[in-house]
């Protein structure tokens, strides 16, 4: 598998998970979380978790406008009437 390959909505909740049970002191972290998630090699889980930090510097340094949640449920709204 590539390190590109896409992920469930199920797999990325698997890696939230157990990133907040691995955490960085966890002997075998990256294994363990491979295995969390199942059917990702320890490479394309790094890479993901690369990601999500890069996202998370973008957002952190204001490069990513914070979404407006209340304007976007009102969309929600009225495209689902």
């Amino acid at each position: 598998m590539s390190s590109n390959s896409s992920w469930t909505p199920r797999q990325n909740k698997a890696f939230e998970d157990a990133l907040a049970t691995y955490d960085r002191d966890t002997p075998d972290r990256w294994q363990n979380l491979a295995r969390a998630v199942g059917g990702k090699s320890v490479e394309e889980v790094k890479w993901h978790y690369q990601k999500l930090v890069q996202d998370i510097n973008y957002i952190e340094s204001g490069k990513v406008p914070v979404p407006n949640y209340r304007d976007m449920a009102q969309v929600r709204t009225k495209v689902f009437k």
